[in-house]
């Protein structure tokens, strides 16, 4: 069976990595290793037509960080709506909040991968698609 990232995915995933986006950075030191609760997470990982910052595989949650120009992004909605459709929830936070407020953050986080939000959420600093159970897996992978 033929692997469904192509080099240029691989590449492009590479490339986000290594970006200068501090907030991605902080969270990631958060994430990495299985920091946050025993959860497993990886970074850019590529995703249908997208990549999604951070995913945890074995929950089916996606982390989005998004800066001022994402705010009530028609984009956004419609790559939201593509990954809950292969069964992932999406949580999106500010970068700013992050920085700020880093362990609010992770608590956050932590209640998505436990079950705990189990219902869209829209706030001005938080945007949660939950995907139920049940759903498609992995379609978009």
């Amino acid at each position: 069976m033929a692997s469904r990232r192509t080099a240029e995915k691989i590449a492009r995933a590479r490339s986000l990595r290594r970006g200068d986006n501090q907030a991605e950075a902080v969270l990631w030191n958060e994430l990495k290793a299985r920091r946050l609760g025993g959860h497993k997470f990886v970074r850019q990982m590529p995703f249908g037509p997208y990549f999604a910052d951070f995913a945890c595989r074995s929950a089916k949650l996606i982390i989005e960080l998004d800066g001022s120009q994402h705010a009530d992004s028609e984009y956004d909605r419609r790559r939201d709506e593509f990954m809950r459709s292969c069964g992932y929830s999406v949580i999106r936070f500010w970068s700013s909040d992050v920085l700020r407020s880093k362990t609010s953050v992770c608590e956050t986080i932590l209640a998505a991968l436990d079950g705990r939000l189990a219902e869209d959420t829209v706030a001005w600093d938080l945007r949660f698609v939950y995907a139920k159970p049940g759903m498609p897996r992995d379609g978009g992978l």
